[in-house]
């Protein structure tokens, strides 16, 4: 136990967060109430495309083992040209060369364009989407770092197998929705799936939480995302993974320590954070 004048141990991890859509001038400020106040172990701030990744890369080397930034194409946007996908690859593997730490993502598939598109009677090519995930799955085999998923109900499927297909160890799907039959593939393969605010009044989610291994399960806030419950209206900040993390104990039926020592030591070891910068 933490004496007076004693830092208190870090207890959570926000394992996706999108620092670089917050405004600026709000970045330094929720980060410093987060590791300085909230007992915010590590964020993992995920990116959109080249211009975010640098963003989060300099973040990080501001609050140096708080933050694993993650390199990627938000798949919810328009495709850019080859060369400046091309130009987004190359700097990953500059970054991996140089030594630096950093997971890949967010990556993925683009659902809800698909299904607003078919909704409006316009055609959606997958196709390409598709292929610029696979090139991201080997990528991630290749440079043996973590995979940041946005792939839910029938795209999880399709991203399990570009993940099985190149032997993808690592690999987490946020904010995961999806049928019993896919949940049950991704728990064979030992994917890990991370849980948002919305546990504490969608059932849906809360559902998830039952079914899936704890062993498997981090907390998230996908901020700035609002949520809504009693966090309607406040602006999304990581601290909220500590209502999360008690909800999961909740329906778990264990205790919240039990819950957040476990939640904390899935994070650390999927994410290979320096346990040592996790405390004080």
């Amino acid at each position: 136990m933490a004496t007076s004048g004693e830092a208190l141990p870090r207890k959570w991890v926000d394992a996706h967060i999108h620092l670089d859509l917050y405004e600026e001038q709000e970045r330094l400020p929720l980060l410093n109430r987060a590791f300085h106040q909230d007992r915010i172990a590590a964020v993992v701030a995920v990116s959109m495309h080249l211009g975010s990744s640098r963003v989060n890369r300099e973040l990080a080397r501001r609050f140096a083992g708080r933050i694993l930034p993650a390199y990627g194409f938000h798949p919810e946007q328009e495709l850019p040209a080859g060369e400046e996908l091309d130009q987004l690859f190359g700097w990953i593997k500059e970054r991996f060369h140089a030594g630096e730490p950093f997971a890949i993502g967010e990556v993925g598939l683009p659902y809800y364009s698909r299904k607003a598109a078919e909704e409006a009677g316009e055609r959606f090519d997958e196709a390409p989407y598709l292929a610029l995930l696979e090139r991201f799955a080997v990528l991630a085999a290749e440079l043996d770092r973590p995979i940041v998923l946005h792939a839910v109900y029938e795209d999880a499927d399709k991203a399990c197998g570009l993940l099985e297909r190149h032997g993808v160890k690592h690999a987490h799907f946020h904010w995961f929705k999806g049928s019993p039959a896919t949940v049950q593939r991704m728990i064979a393969r030992g994917y890990s799936i991370s849980i948002t605010p919305d546990v504490c009044y969608e059932e849906e989610i809360q559902e998830l939480v039952r079914a899936y291994p704890l062993e498997l399960m981090m907390t998230e806030t996908d901020g700035p995302w609002p949520f809504e419950g009693h966090f309607a209206g406040q602006v999304t900040q990581p601290g909220m993974v500590a209502e999360v993390a008690a909800a999961i104990a909740k329906l778990k039926g264990i205790s919240l320590e039990a819950a957040e020592t476990q939640l904390l030591a899935n994070a650390i070891r999927i994410y290979r954070l320096d346990e040592i910068a996790l405390m004080g």
